[in-house]
């Protein structure tokens, strides 16, 4: 008897996104979410706008983290309180972007604020989110 040994491999089941109640208020045609590094990065067009966070390592920063264009972090922490700057993550963890609030998972708001938070991403609320910059490739060919 022949047995494939390749396909005796378990399939991958794709990982739960944390807090996913948050795609269900972003009523985007171009919603994207995109695992990144054990964590859920959220897209309206080319925008990241959130990273949906929840790991047993560095808890401290868990929960939804906000994409702020530079010129409105204070705004929006004046009109939500419950925005905190991310704590220290090693290196590798830490988006590479200009600004980033926490709404931290064990806020007493977090649900409520995580829908309004939404709600101002639907409605195009120019503090949130931010186009990333492309990543260049460590090899680069010059071509003549």
């Amino acid at each position: 008897m022949y047995l494939n040994l390749l396909n005796l491999r378990k399939p991958r089941m794709p990982k739960k996104i944390s807090f996913d109640f948050v795609l269900d208020h972003l009523t985007s045609q171009d919603l994207k979410v995109k695992p990144m590094f054990g964590m859920f990065a959220i897209y309206v067009g080319e925008k990241i706008m959130f990273i949906l966070r929840q790991r047993n390592e560095h808890p401290e920063s868990n929960g939804i983290w906000l994409a702020v264009s530079n010129e409105h972090p204070e705004e929006l922490r004046n009109d939500f309180p419950s925005l905190t700057s991310i704590p220290d993550l090693p290196h590798r963890h830490r988006p590479k972007s200009s600004e980033w609030l926490l709404l931290h998972e064990a806020a007493a708001d977090f649900e409520s604020l995580a829908i309004t938070l939404c709600r101002l991403v639907v409605k195009g609320d120019r503090r949130i989110g931010h186009i990333p910059q492309l990543r260049r490739s460590k090899c680069s060919v010059l071509l003549t």
